[in-house]
């Protein structure tokens, strides 16, 4: 992991504006993320989880406050300019059927080519190297809708890499997906953080694998206010993760923060 600072936050508010009002969600949040790291965004639902990746995207406008990319203010950054500094995965399936895998992968790389799409050969080989990052080879001609969802997940990554930016967002990336799937993606995205030293940061309600995977944990406090950032061992040990996700029906357990159900308080 690199101390480049990639992404940067000031007294950042973000929110919903309906007419002339303001919905404020989360208030004057001061974020840091580096080169390398791999930051799981976790909390209660509601608490402002996928507002926050819409916001750092430039998706949805903020209420108050500054975004930087690499020092640029994200604001003032074009469309075209937005999309070589953020690549965004969302939860939604993509439900493009007659689209291959090669073809999807290689929409990454729009930002980059000229009006009609045409890849160099640049592009073709970035294209090669991320279909080999995250295991899709012998998979290129195959339609989206042969792939099981696993597979379709890699391809989106995929699709996000060859988009060549210093940044990563996925919001909630292994909902979808068996636990097999889940484990393997949650590796994957560690492992790419880790040796393409890009910033990734991804909103999950997968509490146990969000603790084993992170670099970071970004911890969203309804209660409390604000975002409650540091290693999932400093979380665990400060008791952050226990208060904030308090419940009578299960109980954190270990140094690790495994899970403990308690089978007794529904009786």
């Amino acid at each position: 992991m690199s101390e480049e600072l990639i992404i940067r936050t000031h007294e950042l508010t973000i929110g919903y504006q309906r007419k002339k009002a303001s919905y404020p969600v989360q208030t004057a949040l001061n974020l840091n993320v580096y080169r390398g790291e791999l930051v799981c965004l976790i909390g209660p639902n509601g608490c402002g989880k996928s507002t926050l990746l819409r916001s750092i995207s430039g998706l949805q406008p903020s209420l108050r406050g500054d975004i930087y990319i690499e020092d640029l203010p994200l604001q003032k950054q074009s469309l075209k300019e937005k999309a070589k500094l953020i690549a965004l995965v969302l939860t939604d399936k993509v439900e493009i059927n007659n689209l291959t895998v090669y073809e999807l992968i290689s929409m990454g790389r729009n930002p980059y080519t000229d009006w009609l799409g045409t890849l160099s050969e640049e592009d073709k080989e970035k294209v090669r190297t991320a279909i080999g990052q995250v295991h899709l080879e012998g998979y290129e001609n195959r339609f989206l809708n042969e792939l099981s969802d696993g597979e379709r997940q890699r391809a989106m990554i995929a699709k996000a890499l060859v988009q060549d930016t210093p940044v990563i967002l996925l919001d909630e990336p292994t909902a979808h997906l068996d636990l097999p799937n889940r484990v393997e993606i949650m590796i994957l995205l560690r492992t790419l953080a880790n040796e393409t030293n890009k910033a990734v940061i991804l909103s999950t309600h997968e509490l146990d694998l969000a603790l084993q995977a992170g670099d970071k944990l970004w911890l969203m406090s309804p209660k409390q206010g604000g975002i409650i950032i540091g290693t999932p061992e400093e979380l665990i040990h400060n008791n952050s993760i226990q208060t904030v996700f308090a419940n009578h029906s299960f109980s954190f357990a270990g140094d690790n923060g495994s899970i403990r159900i308690n089978f007794a308080s529904n009786r």
